[in-house]
């Protein structure tokens, strides 16, 4: 780990809206997570080892098989989860269950299906507490293309009510990820965010940005920070070709990363930057897990690597 640096930022303000010209400072550098879902042909233990060797801060627990899929937790697997993250010392930063469509999208289907979407999301959030995460990440996956808006955003709004109000009776942050226009056509920009957030005011209900979303629709990355203020709770950071969602290492794509971030700390974002590595790079995890964080680190302040 590197030893913290003082450095003064602009802050946002507490709210949506623009930032504020108050200046603060911090005394420590850019916090990373490493995401599991790339290392999931190994043992799971490898994950936690890799990100504690490589000198990442925290991890984001991917919820699919066969590593950390709620059910088989339940089931007794979450012992190891808990004692993985205790020999390691790694954070838990997020538990992020596999909500986008394989099997289960809250979506699309008929309403056993969106039942049972909703069922495993609220046994997520179980396990996410259990492991003491901080926070469970879902997304609103594609709602099929015959489906009107109306259908669309009335749905949504349904799910997101009856999983908030589980959220806040557990004590759990739940945040929606949007996606990219080519995985879903529900939440997928910084003003679909704002409607979902419009829809459900819940305290317990929060939102993230993966960098690849908003560069693929020539939206700017930082308009979250201007619209979603202090509703911004996490960051996945990854580079793009800008045609399309594969998630490429930082340097690998045509995203001005090294800009991006500057402003990013600027406006004095608090929580982690998760690396997301998903399935391109699943050959050789470690390898590239190595090969993500050098180039992340590379990209920021001196003071902040």
């Amino acid at each position: 780990m590197n030893a913290a640096i003082t450095v003064v930022w602009w802050n946002i303000n507490p709210s949506p809206g623009p930032a504020t010209g108050r200046i603060y400072a911090r005394s420590y550098p850019m916090k990373t997570g490493m995401f599991t879902c790339g290392h999931q042909r190994l043992p799971i233990e490898h994950a936690f080892r890799d990100a504690s060797e490589l000198g990442y801060d925290g991890i984001e627990i991917w919820g699919g098989r066969p590593h950390a899929f709620a059910p088989d937790l339940k089931a007794g697997g979450i012992k190891q989860i808990k004692a993985l993250a205790q020999t390691y010392q790694m954070p838990i930063i997020g538990y992020t269950p596999e909500t986008n469509g394989y099997p289960y999208n809250m979506m699309l289907g008929d309403e056993h299906m969106r039942r049972e979407s909703l069922d495993m999301i609220k046994l997520a959030m179980d396990m996410a507490k259990e492991m003491n995460a901080g926070y469970t990440l879902i997304s609103a996956a594609h709602a099929g293309y015959l489906t009107p808006p109306n259908v669309i955003w009335g749905r949504l709004a349904e799910n997101l009510s009856e999983l908030c109000e589980y959220a806040e009776n557990i004590g759990m942050d739940l945040i929606l990820e949007p996606l990219t226009p080519y995985e879903s056509n529900v939440v997928c920009n910084a003003n679909d965010v704002l409607h979902a957030l419009a829809l459900v005011p819940s305290p317990r209900l929060f939102s993230m940005v993966d960098i690849c979303a908003p560069y693929v629709q020539a939206e700017p990355v930082m308009s979250y920070f201007d619209k979603l203020g202090d509703k911004l709770r996490h960051l996945h950071i990854v580079d793009s070709d800008g045609a399309s969602d594969t998630h490429y290492i930082p340097g690998e794509g045509k995203m001005p990363l090294r800009e991006l971030m500057r402003d990013i700390i600027e406006r004095g974002y608090e929580g982690y930057c998760t690396v997301e590595l998903v399935t391109m790079y699943m050959n050789e995890p470690r390898l590239y897990a190595r090969q993500a964080l050098e180039r992340f680190r590379a990209l920021l302040p001196e003071d902040e690597r």
